[in-house]
């Protein structure tokens, strides 16, 4: 059973002067959490994002809807002011004295010269909890680098670890320092609330996109700053577990991850190979001798073919998968029961389907109350006059009425 619901931050407001992916990834989590995300952008142009593409899904009135903006804006309102007017910074500022949150990332120093630095902002709401996402850190040697993701993912060496090999690095096919980055700016964000909670003040959380690609570096991290060992792309195939990876079969291929010892005894007794073979004894000699364990298992699922395959692992309890592409991910059954995609009504292009927030919410006796109803990507200015009189002294607007 599934009961209605705003969201466990539906009593927040969030203002977000950030564009392109990282800070709009960071205020459509909050959003997706029930805040009320007012996203300021500039007049005319808008969003970095709305000029990405193609694709363009192109209204009936001509108007282009950038499929990149879509991605990183739904539950939110959209108001442009210029930063650089003083009526409209006065606006901003009325924003900002109703906001709990404010989110920017500007270069180092952009809101300090436009006269909206942390100052600024603890003078009109002491309570207000600035993030700031940066590109390589708003200080130290190279802190005032203008920062974009695959430029972050190279200098960050998540690069040096993805591709077929040593000499072929690779890009992840996501922006994914954009998106860790604004994932790590949310969960700061939400920090810095319940801190708030307690001692009644604001703070900045400052993250980047280098924080970000070193935060994942994970096991390749600690191979390099513990064992002073470099780690190197090694295509599909684990750099520390194997078998664990893409293998070859009769007619494609499919993904296995023997991830334990009692896994691997399994693995050998559902297909025939002998676990006392030279090198295979333990993952230890096995990552060692990867090459020929890879070389052993595609020979052995040379004759089987992927659907029996995947079968047949499942059957011996082993996890295995195979490469879905991206249409058979959104049309996948399993995909849909977990809330991954969620249809709105777009106020130019009618009825669209996003994909979903990626959590889901639970009572102690198992009832779902997970948000279930969620708003298009805003139209440039699309609520700029309803939010203005929001924050005049008319008759106050609940955010549903913008």
């Amino acid at each position: 059973m599934t009961t209605a619901k705003a969201g466990p931050l539906d009593d927040l407001v969030v203002v977000d002067l950030s564009r392109a992916v990282a800070g709009p990834h960071a205020t459509m989590m909050l959003g997706d959490l029930g805040a009320r995300v007012i996203k300021v952008e500039a007049p005319g142009s808008g969003d970095d994002a709305r000029g990405w593409g193609p694709p363009f899904m192109t209204t009936e009135s001509g108007v282009p809807e950038s499929t990149y903006f879509l991605s990183a804006n739904r539950n939110k309102e959209s108001i442009c002011l210029d930063l650089k007017d003083p009526a409209d910074v006065e606006v901003l500022g009325e924003l900002v004295r109703r906001a709990d949150v404010l989110v920017e990332n500007f270069r180092t120093g952009v809101m300090d010269r436009l006269g909206l630095g942390a100052d600024w902002l603890a003078e009109l709401n002491p309570r207000l909890v600035l993030l700031s996402i940066t590109g390589f850190g708003h200080d130290g040697p190279e802190g005032g680098r203008p920062g974009y993701d695959q430029i972050a993912q190279g200098e960050g060496g998540l690069m040096s670890v993805t591709g077929s090999g040593a000499d072929d690095p690779q890009k992840f096919g996501t922006p994914i320092c954009d998106l860790l980055a604004g994932m790590n700016g949310a969960y700061g964000v939400l920090a810095a609330l319940h801190e708030r909670s307690r001692s009644g003040r604001g703070q900045t959380v400052r993250t980047s996109l280098l924080a970000a690609a070193v935060g994942v570096h994970a096991f390749q991290g600690t191979r390099w700053t513990v064992a002073g060992e470099v780690g190197r792309a090694a295509g599909n195939h684990h750099a520390a577990i194997a078998p664990y990876g893409l293998f070859r079969c009769a007619d494609g291929s499919v993904q296995i991850a023997v991830g334990t010892e009692t896994q691997w005894q399994r693995f050998c007794a559902g297909f025939g190979i002998d676990p006392a073979l030279p090198g295979l004894a333990t993952n230890q000699e096995r990552v060692v001798r990867r090459d020929e364990v890879i070389n052993l298992v595609e020979k052995v699922f040379s004759t089987w073919k992927a659907a029996d395959l995947l079968d047949r692992l499942n059957s011996v309890g082993i996890p295995a998968g195979k490469v879905r592409s991206i249409d058979e991910v959104y049309t996948w059954d399993q995909t849909r029961s977990q809330g991954l995609l969620v249809d709105v009504d777009h106020d130019t292009l009618g009825k669209i389907t996003l994909p979903g927030p990626p959590l889901r919410f639970f009572e102690p006796a198992g009832t779902e109350h997970t948000r279930t109803t969620h708003r298009p990507p805003p139209r440039l200015d699309q609520h700029g006059s309803a939010i203005r009189w929001w924050i005049s002294d008319e008759p106050q607007l609940n955010a549903e009425d913008c």
